[in-house]
């Protein structure tokens, strides 16, 4: 027989039968803590996760929303501009069916602003009144004022007349 020191490492085979006989003592409440602290690990890390994946779809469409607002932001002064045309040459009338059309699907409507409609200051932003009555109608829009998917974009700039 070999005589062993101390700290020094020794190789043992065994064979199945030997790991028939061979028996661990293992703590029940340990092994069963162990996994519920790894499955509460587990579930965060899925939550943890599934609260990042939702973060990122919400910022997505933010980006989106943000980028379509800014395009339909530089396209305002087109649409003025090709408002005066139309309001300047008659021939231009059939343009003005086709744009709106067109707005519509883009969820970009004007506001409504026509001559004697009531004037409304969280649709339309008055530039000039004239009159001394009580009711307050729309004279002129100098400007118009369009809502994007429902919510005011730009009011109407527009002279009042009190009547």
């Amino acid at each position: 027989m070999k005589k062993i020191k101390k700290d020094e490492e020794i190789e043992v085979t065994l064979g199945a039968e030997d790991l028939k006989n061979f028996k661990v003592e293992v703590d029940a409440s340990e092994v069963e803590k162990q996994i519920n602290e790894l499955t509460n690990d587990l579930q965060r890390t899925r939550a943890d996760f599934e609260n990042f994946r939702k973060q990122v779809e919400v910022q997505k469409e933010n980006t989106k929303k943000m980028a379509q607002l800014a395009t339909v932001y530089k396209i305002l002064p087109l649409l003025d501009d090709l408002d005066r045309a139309i309001i300047s040459y008659k021939e231009l009338a059939p343009l003005a069916k086709s744009l709106e059309k067109t707005l519509k699907e883009l969820k970009l409507v004007k506001i409504g602003s026509g001559e004697g409609v009531e004037f409304n200051p969280d649709l339309h932003d008055a530039v000039m009144v004239e009159g001394d009555g009580e009711k307050e109608v729309i004279a002129e829009t100098l400007r118009p004022g369009y809502y994007y998917e429902g919510e005011i974009l730009r009011p109407a700039m527009v002279k009042v007349k009190k009547i």
